[in-house]
């Protein structure tokens, strides 16, 4: 009778598949990173060939510096760091090698030691486990970066890959469980590692095995993100007061997340400052989901980034932000006009587009 239960469950969620999933796409040119390319991205022959070579060649220099870096498997990396920390962040902020960065990523988070101190759990969790979540995983999994080519293929490698990391997860954590926007960091991972190696990554950032954790981008109320828009909203009426004004004006309040994200936001912003602040909302909104592609060239958008030093004022207002409304309203006067926070509709909207960005694919 058991054996029937579950043979009738796996039907139905084989049929959900077939129903929300859509059939293999046509064969088209990808980049480098497996993504369907627009025909906009294309650009001259000559141009192309020229630059690839370049960056070849760049790309050679810097995969031997950090494969002695960081040893075989990762062997020397603990007490490279340990010895040149100051190197180790100038080359993270040049660029990871693509072919290293999954183990780079999982040497950075701590989750190479979480997969070693827990053999056999995985398999565990997808093996023997049960989800609530499991058929709401299923739904999603065709929407999870459609364009890109591992994840195309109906009950391909990259979509099982991906249901069973999620799976695991909701099971792992049963308070955060699963929430769609995970889908597209776990989508990430994939791309660069096993599918062990991710699930023990997102485990790594989510729950906080070296940095802070980032569960509460996915709690119930998402307080982390709610955390985020104040701290950003303040930053961007520090660097560009007059844009910042902008944004509230126009109700606008652009989301973001950790260090490195703040400031390669608030250079986003610098990079079209002149002509964001004449933008009425709605032509607003559509630039701040497209920004032009000379803004987002990382050599030219991170070193503009790396100008804002913002560790020390993003302690401040985290401390701000933990104080509560009550104790912000009795430092009014202080703080200045500027720091007010916003207003309940302004709040509500703005966690409206977090959530729903979250389900965007990558163009």
């Amino acid at each position: 009778m058991a054996k029937a239960s579950q043979s009738t469950s796996e039907m139905d969620k084989k049929k959900a598949i077939d129903d929300t999933e859509p059939g293999p796409a046509p064969t088209r040119a990808v980049d480098r990173f497996g993504f369907i390319k627009t025909e906009q991205s294309s650009s001259p022959e000559g141009a192309s060939k020229s630059r690839s070579t370049q960056e070849r060649q760049r790309e050679e220099r810097k995969i031997r510096k950090w494969r002695k870096m960081i040893g075989v498997g990762g062997s020397d990396w603990k007490q490279y760091v340990r010895r040149n920390p100051h190197v180790v962040k100038r080359r993270i902020r040049k660029g990871i090698p693509d072919c290293l960065r999954g183990l780079v990523w999982q040497l950075i988070s701590g989750s190479r030691d979480l997969l070693l101190m827990n053999p056999g759990v995985y398999e565990t969790l997808v093996i023997y486990e049960t989800s609530a979540s499991e058929l709401e995983i299923i739904r999603d999994i065709s929407r999870t970066f459609p364009s890109h080519i591992f994840f195309q293929q109906r009950h391909g490698p990259g979509q099982r890959s991906l249901y069973n990391i999620l799976k695991a997860y909701s099971v792992y954590d049963r308070d955060v469980g699963y929430v769609q926007g995970m889908g597209f960091l776990a989508g990430l991972l994939l791309l660069y590692m096993s599918e062990e190696d991710a699930f023990w990554l997102l485990v790594a950032l989510l729950k906080g095995a070296v940095h802070a954790p980032m569960e509460g981008l996915y709690q119930a109320g998402l307080p982390l993100v709610q955390q985020y828009l104040c701290q950003f909203e303040k930053l961007v009426l520090e660097y560009m007061p007059k844009l910042g004004q902008h944004f509230i004006e126009e109700m606008i309040n652009p989301s973001i997340g950790i260090k490195v994200v703040f400031q390669v936001g608030l250079a986003l912003l610098r990079f079209c400052h002149d002509d964001l602040v004449k933008l009425p909302f709605e032509k607003l909104l559509h630039s701040l989901r497209n920004f032009p592609e000379e803004a987002t060239d990382p050599d030219v958008l991170l070193p503009l980034a790396f100008t804002f030093k913002v560790s020390s004022r993003l302690a401040e207002l985290d401390k701000e932000y933990r104080k509560g409304p009550e104790e912000e309203d009795s430092n009014e006067s202080s703080t200045g006009k500027r720091f007010q926070p916003l207003t309940s509709k302004t709040m509500a909207r703005a966690i409206s587009r977090v959530v729903s960005n979250a389900t965007f694919d990558k163009k």
